[in-house]
């Protein structure tokens, strides 16, 4: 953990890291006199605004880098206790998580904010930890509607059955429920029609895959099989692992029906920030098999493998 803080957090200012450079921008905006706006993701504006007060650049993205690996420690450590280490590393190693730490740095820390009220005893202050991680950004309404949800039904039989009709679904009429969520306003006004495709890619200087992205869905799919198979066939009962599969599976299939947008990772990013905790829990908390660590390296192994294909050798 203490090598992933340094590492992130004291990387070097630099385009490489997408988005760094306009979260540096707003900084020295707000180091140089500039008012709040209030307009949107209110509370990382007002830490944005504080930080630039009390520190510079490199300050500022490292408490950046603290808030988005410290929660993630403590969920660690209250769901898995002694096994803590396993869960984190599974989080580390997400194929997403290097992104989000470094370029979608608002939605980074949202989504680990998330994570760690999910796992409180207390229904009030999770609830108001889901509630701040939404006011950090406002994606995050996403997984926070499922959150309340499954508070009110915690049926995961039922979302396996959501999550297989949003397939088909999304085949037929994947463009409209794309175009149907654009105009819900959760996406900027200046990115809709970045995300629908009607810009011109050279002039972006970007290359984009898009359509039904077969290989996202199997990625995704892991994390269902993987859910289904314990709670089912290994008859594995745990509250907290069925409201945390329960969500995934809500905002995953969320994500299928919009696949075709462009950037659609990004939504698909508000479901995969659970995939690792989604694999390995079961794992953690009931010993199903002989030589069970050796089948939790073996998945490290393969879920790693994913991530360094992507991130490393497909680039």
């Amino acid at each position: 953990m203490i090598v992933v803080l340094l590492f992130m957090g004291l990387r070097p200012l630099s385009y490489r890291f997408g988005d760094m450079v306009i979260y540096n921008i707003q900084f020295n905006n707000f180091k140089n006199g500039a008012d709040l706006t209030l307009k949107k993701d209110v509370l990382f504006e007002y830490f944005t605004y504080f930080m630039s007060r009390v520190g510079d650049a490199d300050l500022f993205f490292l408490t950046c880098c603290l808030l988005y690996v410290i929660p993630l420690y403590f969920f660690s450590k209250k769901v898995f206790q002694d096994y803590w280490g396993f869960a984190f590393f599974m989080l580390v190693i997400s194929f997403s998580f290097w992104s989000y730490g470094t370029n979608g740095i608002r939605n980074g820390i949202a989504t680990s904010i998330f994570l760690f009220g999910i796992s409180r005893n207390n229904k009030i202050f999770s609830i108001a930890l889901v509630l701040l991680s939404l006011s950090v950004h406002k994606s995050l309404i996403i997984p926070s509607a499922a959150y309340f949800i499954v508070l009110f039904l915690n049926n995961p039989r039922l979302y396996f059955y959501f999550w297989l009709i949003s397939i088909p679904l999304s085949l037929l009429l994947g463009s409209l429920f794309s175009s149907l969520f654009l105009s819900l306003g959760l996406v900027e006004e200046d990115r809709v029609n970045v995300y629908l495709g009607e810009f011109d890619q050279a002039a972006e200087a970007v290359k984009l895959k898009v359509g039904f992205r077969w290989d996202f869905l199997l990625y995704s799919a892991s994390g269902v099989f993987v859910a289904w198979y314990f709670i089912f066939k290994k008859n594995f009962q745990d509250l907290l692992y069925n409201k945390i599969v329960s969500i995934y599976l809500i905002a995953n299939a969320f994500w299928i029906v919009v696949i075709r947008a462009n950037y659609s990772n990004r939504f698909a990013y508000l479901s995969w920030f659970l995939l690792g905790v989604v694999i390995i829990y079961p794992y953690l908390k009931v010993q199903f098999f002989k030589n069970q660590n050796r089948i939790i390296a073996a998945i490290s192994l393969a879920y790693f493998a994913f991530t360094y294909l992507l991130e490393v050798v497909l680039i």
